[in-house]
């Protein structure tokens, strides 16, 4: 046989095996898969990626332990390809093969994708599908020798670039394919599926709970507990969420984000001045304020479900990537609970990981106080806020609409935080309560006495004028005076402030 003949039934080989991994889960398997309503994950993958693009790693793995079953891949596709043109690192769980779970060989695949993602500095895609841990491969001494490097698998070694990771949640996610999800810093969910540290079916017998998916992890309960940032209808959405999201980073920490064609806002700025009520009290949207200061079809909710009071948004002003906090007026009137303070962290860190300026939308009557609160860790959860934002690096921008009371004015970028710039608008009230809360506070014992000396009306009179007195107080004005606020602006003039002051806190700095 001549050397070519040789090379020729090698190559046959090899070609065997390549289109064996490729059948996934077979005839079968891929049925399976399909009437539950999930895509195979190679046709994910090529929803995701630029077309032409996919470069395998991994797929001719096999388990450790064989059996009479055929384990493409061990269950686990990963490669590399583009999106929009940027090279990104992806693991695919391929749940048509024994539901996606988890072994020693399919750990090690991820492992050596997510190294190369990070020590190339590219972004890394995450698409959950999985049942967990396989048995019996990662059970008894084989589950503590499992190739897991935490210093890698979690996130960078200390010292290094951090690399954008989104993770789609597209069928049932449990065990290793939850952790990829709390790892990531954006995760959608298609509104069939679930994710949770365990399945139904641990969950019964560990502790008797009986429970489904969609109770368990579905939509409602991961957009609740903060693990969900985004709820779409489909898998195509989802991968166009996730190709959105990273169109607003670098392509890791190291680098600036990419800035977009600037757009008019969707909303024309003028229409602030009547957008927002003049009564404390009064409810709106704080998304139509977004419309106005953000370049039309570039906001970017993120974990809206999670934390209400309080929203968060990637967005672009001008064209230049930003991450904007706004108060939710219609949302417990828009004060700061545990949820939301650690909503804002995680957001806050986010866009200083990642180079994005900080745009800060007060009207926030406070924190939150009572039992429920002090037991949710309100405390922490402030102290932690804080502090992050002081530390950012990034330009923090911050407007105060409406009211900015207490604590919370300070978790929403006041002046102890260290913004670059603190403006607000001529309706501006400020101070350490709200009126009708201090001026009862203040001035209990005297309001007290008025009452049983001169009875109702003497007191209801006095509470209106120390009310007026704590109003005059809280106006913009001497604040400005004495340059706790950089300026008091027009409301239709917030977007080009904005962005003017972003523009000039960002240079000769990381852009």
């Amino acid at each position: 046989m001549t050397v070519a003949e040789q090379m020729g039934e090698r190559i046959a080989a090899l070609r065997a095996r390549r289109e064996r991994a490729l059948a996934m889960g077979g005839p079968e398997g891929l049925a399976r898969h399909r009437a539950s309503g999930r895509l195979p994950v190679r046709e994910r993958i090529d929803l995701l990626l630029d077309e032409g693009s996919w470069f395998e790693i991994g797929a001719l793995a096999l388990p450790e332990r064989r059996t009479a079953k055929h384990v493409p891949g061990d269950a686990v596709v990963t490669g590399f390809g583009l999106l929009d043109g940027r090279r990104v690192g992806v693991i695919g769980i391929d749940a048509s093969v024994l539901a996606g779970t988890t072994a020693p060989i399919s750990m090690r695949k991820q492992g050596r994708l997510i190294e190369h993602a990070q020590r190339h500095g590219f972004p890394l895609v995450l698409l959950c599908d999985a049942d967990g841990g396989r048995m019996p491969d990662v059970s008894g001494w084989r589950f503590s020798g499992l190739p897991l490097d935490f210093t890698t698998f979690l996130g960078p070694r200390p010292g290094e670039p951090v690399v954008p990771r989104a993770a789609a949640v597209l069928g049932p996610s449990y065990g290793d394919s939850a952790l990829h999800a709390s790892t990531a810093h954006f995760v959608v969910m298609v509104r069939s599926a679930s994710i949770a540290l365990s399945g139904p079916s641990v969950v019964e017998p560990a502790i008797g709970e009986k429970v489904g998916d969609a109770e368990l992890g579905g939509p409602a309960a991961a957009t609740e507990a903060g693990t969900a940032h985004l709820v779409v209808d489909g898998e195509a959405d989802a991968f166009d969420a996730i190709a959105a999201f990273l169109s607003y980073l670098p392509s890791s920490s190291a680098g600036s984000p990419p800035w977009a064609p600037p757009l008019p806002p969707a909303r024309d700025p003028a229409e602030l001045e009547t957008l927002v009520p003049l009564g404390a009290r009064s409810g709106y949207d704080m998304r139509d304020v977004f419309a106005c200061l953000a370049d039309q079809a570039s906001v970017l909710p993120w974990a809206d479900g999670w934390g209400g009071s309080v929203l968060c948004a990637l967005a672009r002003i001008e064209g230049r990537p930003v991450g904007l906090v706004g108060n939710q007026p219609i949302v417990r009137a828009g004060a700061l609970d545990p949820p939301a303070l650690a909503k804002q962290r995680a957001f806050v860190d986010l866009c200083d990981t990642f180079g994005l300026p900080l745009v800060f939308l007060h009207d926030v009557p406070g924190l939150m106080i009572g039992t429920a609160a002090e037991r949710g860790g309100i405390l922490r959860g402030y102290e932690a806020l804080v502090s992050r934002i002081a530390e950012a690096r990034v330009p923090k921008v911050g407007v105060v609409l409406r009211k900015a009371y207490g604590g919370g004015h300070f978790a929403m970028g006041g002046r102890p935080t260290a913004p670059d710039f603190l403006f607000a608008w001529p309706s501006a009230e400020l101070g350490f309560m709200a009126p009708e809360t201090g001026v009862r506070t203040v001035n209990r014992r005297r309001l007290e006495t008025v009452l049983a000396e001169r009875g109702q009306q003497a007191h209801d009179e006095l509470v209106a004028e120390l009310t007026a007195e704590w109003v005059s107080e809280a106006e913009p004005w001497e604040a400005a005076a004495h340059l706790s606020l950089d300026d008091v602006i027009e409301p239709a003039e917030t977007r080009r402030v904005v962005a003017t002051a972003i523009a000039i806190a960002a240079h000769g700095s990381r852009p």
